[in-house]
Protein backbone atom coordinates (compact mmCIF):
# COMPACT_ATOMS: atom_id res chain seq x y z
CA UNK A 1 0.00 0.00 0.00
CA UNK A 2 0.99 3.48 -0.89
CA UNK A 3 0.38 6.58 0.94
CA UNK A 4 0.91 10.11 0.09
CA UNK A 5 -0.04 13.18 2.78
CA UNK A 6 -0.53 16.26 1.65
CA UNK A 7 -0.39 19.04 4.38
CA UNK A 8 1.58 21.17 6.64
CA UNK A 9 2.89 21.26 10.23
CA UNK A 10 0.56 19.16 11.76
CA UNK A 11 0.85 16.23 9.56
CA UNK A 12 4.76 16.19 9.91
CA UNK A 13 4.77 16.94 13.86
CA UNK A 14 6.07 14.22 15.91
CA UNK A 15 6.60 11.99 12.47
CA UNK A 16 3.61 11.46 12.13
CA UNK A 17 3.77 9.54 8.54
CA UNK A 18 6.31 7.73 10.16
CA UNK A 19 3.54 6.63 12.81
CA UNK A 20 1.22 5.80 9.80
CA UNK A 21 3.23 3.90 8.17
CA UNK A 22 4.35 1.57 11.17
CA UNK A 23 0.30 0.83 11.72
CA UNK A 24 -0.98 0.69 8.78
CA UNK A 25 2.13 -1.41 6.95
CA UNK A 26 2.16 1.22 4.12
CA UNK A 27 4.84 3.20 2.35
CA UNK A 28 4.16 7.14 3.47
CA UNK A 29 5.33 10.16 1.40
CA UNK A 30 4.67 13.29 2.71
CA UNK A 31 4.18 16.53 1.17
CA UNK A 32 4.85 19.03 3.70
CA UNK A 33 5.31 22.83 4.65
CA UNK A 34 4.45 24.77 7.83
CA UNK A 35 1.90 27.13 7.27
CA UNK A 36 1.14 25.39 3.71
CA UNK A 37 -2.60 25.20 3.11
CA UNK A 38 -4.37 22.48 0.57
CA UNK A 39 -4.23 25.07 -2.24
CA UNK A 40 -0.62 25.35 -2.88
CA UNK A 41 -0.73 21.83 -3.58
CA UNK A 42 -2.35 22.88 -6.79
CA UNK A 43 -0.48 25.48 -7.82
CA UNK A 44 2.45 24.57 -10.12
CA UNK A 45 4.12 27.29 -9.77
CA UNK A 46 4.83 26.81 -6.20
CA UNK A 47 7.74 24.10 -5.36
CA UNK A 48 5.16 21.79 -3.46
CA UNK A 49 2.57 22.43 -5.89
CA UNK A 50 5.27 21.24 -8.59
CA UNK A 51 6.23 18.49 -6.40
CA UNK A 52 2.49 17.53 -5.52
CA UNK A 53 0.98 17.48 -9.08
CA UNK A 54 3.75 15.42 -10.02
CA UNK A 55 3.37 12.78 -7.96
CA UNK A 56 -0.66 12.68 -8.36
CA UNK A 57 0.41 12.09 -11.88
CA UNK A 58 3.09 10.00 -12.34
CA UNK A 59 2.83 7.92 -9.24
CA UNK A 60 0.32 5.26 -8.47
CA UNK A 61 -0.94 5.82 -4.60
CA UNK A 62 -3.83 4.19 -2.88
CA UNK A 63 -4.40 6.81 -0.31
CA UNK A 64 -4.25 10.23 -0.59
CA UNK A 65 -4.49 12.25 2.96
CA UNK A 66 -5.16 15.60 2.62
CA UNK A 67 -4.79 18.10 5.67
CA UNK A 68 -5.60 22.06 5.48
CA UNK A 69 -4.09 25.03 7.67
CA UNK A 70 -5.46 24.83 10.47
CA UNK A 71 -8.04 27.80 10.74
CA UNK A 72 -8.72 27.34 6.69
CA UNK A 73 -11.90 25.78 6.57
CA UNK A 74 -12.96 28.11 9.15
CA UNK A 75 -11.63 31.92 8.27
CA UNK A 76 -11.36 30.68 4.24
CA UNK A 77 -14.63 28.35 3.63
CA UNK A 78 -14.60 28.46 -0.21
CA UNK A 79 -10.72 28.35 -0.86
CA UNK A 80 -11.09 24.91 1.27
CA UNK A 81 -13.88 23.20 -0.55
CA UNK A 82 -12.25 24.08 -4.31
CA UNK A 83 -9.06 23.25 -2.94
CA UNK A 84 -10.76 19.87 -1.67
CA UNK A 85 -12.49 19.33 -4.61
CA UNK A 86 -9.74 19.76 -7.21
CA UNK A 87 -7.63 17.78 -4.89
CA UNK A 88 -10.07 14.95 -4.78
CA UNK A 89 -10.40 14.93 -8.69
CA UNK A 90 -6.67 14.30 -9.42
CA UNK A 91 -6.65 11.52 -6.52
CA UNK A 92 -9.87 9.88 -8.23
CA UNK A 93 -8.21 10.39 -11.57
CA UNK A 94 -4.56 8.55 -10.04
CA UNK A 95 -7.01 5.72 -9.32
CA UNK A 96 -6.35 6.40 -5.22
CA UNK A 97 -8.96 7.36 -2.34
CA UNK A 98 -8.96 10.94 -0.67
CA UNK A 99 -8.57 10.49 2.97
CA UNK A 100 -9.81 13.75 4.67
CA UNK A 101 -7.55 14.31 7.85
CA UNK A 102 -10.00 16.58 10.10
CA UNK A 103 -7.35 18.46 12.35
CA UNK A 104 -8.96 20.31 16.01
CA UNK A 105 -9.47 23.46 17.67
CA UNK A 106 -6.73 25.26 19.27
CA UNK A 107 -6.28 24.28 23.11
CA UNK A 108 -9.48 25.19 25.42
CA UNK A 109 -8.22 28.80 27.11
CA UNK A 110 -5.04 28.95 24.72
CA UNK A 111 -3.06 32.16 23.92
CA UNK A 112 -3.35 31.75 20.39
CA UNK A 113 -7.43 31.10 20.28
CA UNK A 114 -7.77 34.01 22.88
CA UNK A 115 -5.65 36.15 20.04
CA UNK A 116 -8.16 35.10 17.90
CA UNK A 117 -10.67 36.13 19.70
CA UNK A 118 -12.83 32.81 19.37
CA UNK A 119 -14.36 30.50 21.58
CA UNK A 120 -13.55 26.68 21.64
CA UNK A 121 -16.81 24.67 21.26
CA UNK A 122 -17.34 26.90 17.99
CA UNK A 123 -13.75 26.09 16.38
CA UNK A 124 -14.20 22.63 17.06
CA UNK A 125 -17.43 22.78 15.98
CA UNK A 126 -16.98 24.38 12.37
CA UNK A 127 -13.78 22.62 11.83
CA UNK A 128 -15.71 19.29 11.99
CA UNK A 129 -18.31 20.83 10.35
CA UNK A 130 -16.16 21.37 7.13
CA UNK A 131 -14.46 18.82 7.13
CA UNK A 132 -17.81 16.59 6.95
CA UNK A 133 -19.00 18.55 4.05
CA UNK A 134 -16.12 18.74 1.81
CA UNK A 135 -15.78 14.61 2.97
CA UNK A 136 -19.46 14.52 1.79
CA UNK A 137 -19.00 16.35 -1.38
CA UNK A 138 -16.29 14.40 -2.83
CA UNK A 139 -16.80 10.91 -1.48
CA UNK A 140 -13.87 11.01 0.42
CA UNK A 141 -12.81 9.17 3.71
CA UNK A 142 -13.01 10.68 7.10
CA UNK A 143 -10.42 10.54 9.32
CA UNK A 144 -11.89 13.39 12.05
CA UNK A 145 -9.10 13.85 14.29
CA UNK A 146 -10.42 16.91 15.87
CA UNK A 147 -13.30 15.06 17.06
CA UNK A 148 -11.33 12.84 19.22
CA UNK A 149 -9.39 15.83 20.67
CA UNK A 150 -12.66 17.18 20.99
CA UNK A 151 -13.16 14.24 23.25
CA UNK A 152 -10.10 13.65 24.75
CA UNK A 153 -8.44 17.30 25.47
CA UNK A 154 -10.29 18.01 29.17
CA UNK A 155 -9.21 14.86 30.38
CA UNK A 156 -5.57 13.80 28.55
CA UNK A 157 -2.79 16.72 27.17
CA UNK A 158 -3.34 16.08 23.59
CA UNK A 159 -1.17 19.73 22.41
CA UNK A 160 2.37 21.38 22.30
CA UNK A 161 3.66 24.02 24.29
CA UNK A 162 2.03 26.41 21.83
CA UNK A 163 -1.20 24.78 21.90
CA UNK A 164 -1.81 24.14 18.35
CA UNK A 165 0.09 21.84 17.57
CA UNK A 166 -0.51 18.37 18.46
CA UNK A 167 2.51 17.06 21.20
CA UNK A 168 3.86 13.02 20.68
CA UNK A 169 0.30 11.89 22.07
CA UNK A 170 -2.01 13.59 19.99
CA UNK A 171 0.25 12.92 16.57
CA UNK A 172 -0.20 9.12 17.73
CA UNK A 173 -3.92 9.81 17.83
CA UNK A 174 -3.90 11.12 14.58
CA UNK A 175 -2.10 8.28 12.98
CA UNK A 176 -4.30 5.96 14.59
CA UNK A 177 -7.63 7.66 13.29
CA UNK A 178 -6.28 7.91 9.88
CA UNK A 179 -5.21 4.53 10.30
CA UNK A 180 -8.36 3.36 10.69
CA UNK A 181 -10.03 4.88 8.38
CA UNK A 182 -7.70 3.30 5.84
CA UNK A 183 -7.97 0.20 7.30
CA UNK A 184 -11.65 -0.12 7.60
CA UNK A 185 -11.52 0.84 3.68
CA UNK A 186 -9.59 -1.76 3.01
CA UNK A 187 -11.38 -4.48 5.08
CA UNK A 188 -15.01 -3.54 3.13
CA UNK A 189 -13.06 -2.99 -0.19
CA UNK A 190 -9.88 -5.53 -0.52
Amino acid sequence: MRILMLGNSFTSANHLPSLLAELTGAEVVAHTRGGARLAEHLNPSSKMGARTLSALSQSHWDYVVLQEMSHGPLTSPARFLSSVGALCTKIRENGATAVLYATWAYRRGGAKLDAKGWEYDWMARGLSDAYRRAARQNHALLADVGQRFYQLCDHQNLYAADGVHPNQRGSRIAAEIIAAAILRRDEIDP
